[in-house]
């Protein structure tokens, strides 16, 4: 966060004149984006908070936060955000930080749960949940009756067809976790970051493929910011620097056929 933070061009009084007016890519265009998925990682949690500051947003809740919320208890109040975290698995939320509210519900499911709240959000936002999410158009379209008029959903997605997740996506799952255990020792089941099955539903990078669904689910305002590049080859020397130029001409080429990640963004109308 720090970093991301640290960033002028980032911080919430550089990014809009005029809170709440513009559109979602106005405000992109505002931010300037690199084109590498550094950026996107490192600056996620400042991102939204130069959303909330541009649109007036307050209550925010997080998709598949479980264990690891993009923001603190102490975070949040700083910011002046009301969260609340989401899982659609109990013991997930169990590790959810101390101080921080939580509600147990299935984003793509039919919205019966007890905590739900319909119209009861300024503001959802995911990062790596998606990708694992069998039904995505129903998940947006949730989003949509979660997010009060005027509200921003983000989803930061892993794309197809990128190489990499395009392998992982026809591989066998065992064979899959196998890989990503060797790469990534930590992402071992009973490690910090546990690999799940990953299906990428609608998990693309161009605004032209992903806009007819949004707006199916309810959306007009619609931004998709395309990424390239990634750190899984990073071990792998000749490989890394194939990949590295593959993916920095794919972006010179704006090629959204193989973007390996996205910045998903909505907005509902007031």
């Amino acid at each position: 966060m720090s970093m991301a933070l640290a960033d002028r061009r980032l911080h919430p009084a550089h990014v809009a004149a005029e809170p709440g007016r513009g559109s979602l890519q106005s405000f992109f265009s505002g931010l300037a984006p690199d084109w590498h998925s550094r950026w996107a990682w490192d600056h996620y949690e400042a991102t939204i908070l130069a959303l909330a500051h541009q649109f007036g947003l307050k209550r925010l809740c997080e998709v598949g936060g479980g264990r690891d919320p993009l923001f603190t208890p102490q975070e949040a109040h700083r910011y002046g955000l009301d969260l609340v975290v989401n899982d659609i698995d109990a013991g997930e939320l169990a590790l959810t930080p101390k101080g921080l509210r939580t509600a147990r519900f299935d984003i793509a499911g039919d919205l019966s749960e007890p905590d739900i709240a319909r119209g009861g959000y300024d503001m959802m936002v995911s990062r790596m949940v998606f990708e694992h999410v069998h039904d995505v158009e129903r998940a947006w379209s949730n989003i949509h009756a979660l997010l009060a008029p005027g509200g921003v959903g983000l989803a930061f997605v892993p794309t197809l067809w990128a190489p990499v997740f395009a392998l992982n996506h026809v591989l066998p799952e065992k064979a899959s976790r196998a890989i990503v255990h060797a790469l990534f020792p930590a992402r071992r089941d009973g490690g910090g970051d546990p690999k799940f099955p990953a299906f990428y539903d609608w998990c693309r990078g161009s605004r032209a493929g992903l806009a007819p669904m949004l707006k199916r689910a309810g959306f007009s305002d619609v931004h998709v910011q395309p990424f390239w590049g990634h750190g899984y080859f990073d071990r792998i020397p000749g490989l890394r620097q194939a990949d590295a130029v593959f993916n920095r001409l794919a972006a010179q080429a704006g090629w959204e056929f193989v973007t390996t990640y996205a910045y998903v963004v909505v907005r509902k109308e007031r």
